[in-house]
């Protein structure tokens, strides 16, 4: 996977600078899409989409048309991909910036539960089964379940 320069050294560089020109000038910022970093988390673990796919619940014409880079995605099927993708915390928070929609926080109870799930190596189905015991809304939707 490509290094980046992090968030943190980034934003030292911007406050030190004078201007946003100035920074902007002397950084090379990265131009990647959630459709591209997908195709690298893929390639990482040698996952196939058809297994990504079934793994997190999504509808497969939308999926790959996902990572095709042809469709948007929200933020609960952006965690079930980052579940079928076997993501980390820090790769499931990137995938959701990248998506454009707010990461999980732990102050808000349906976010600490997913963040539990994924801290805990859980699949997207384990996650959902500790949503529903929990008394909050599951990623996959009630009418979207399989029978």
């Amino acid at each position: 996977m490509k290094q980046e320069t992090l968030t943190d050294e980034l934003l030292e560089k911007l406050l030190a600078s004078a201007t946003p020109e100035a920074y902007l000038d002397n950084v090379t910022l990265p131009d990647r899409t959630l459709a591209d970093y997908a195709h690298e988390l893929l390639e990482d673990r040698g996952l196939t989409r058809a297994a990504v796919i079934r793994a997190s619940g999504l509808n497969a014409t939308f999926a790959y048309q996902v990572f095709q880079g042809e469709r948007g995605i929200g933020r609960d099927h952006t965690i079930m991909l980052a579940f079928g993708l076997g993501c980390s915390l820090v790769e499931t928070q990137r995938l959701l910036r990248l998506a454009g929609v707010s990461e999980l926080w732990c102050k808000v109870r349906r976010d600490a539960i997913i963040i539990h799930c994924v801290d805990h190596g859980m699949t997207r189905a384990q996650c959902d089964d500790e949503l529903y015991r929990l008394g909050e809304p599951t990623l996959v939707a009630e009418g979207d379940r399989a029978s």
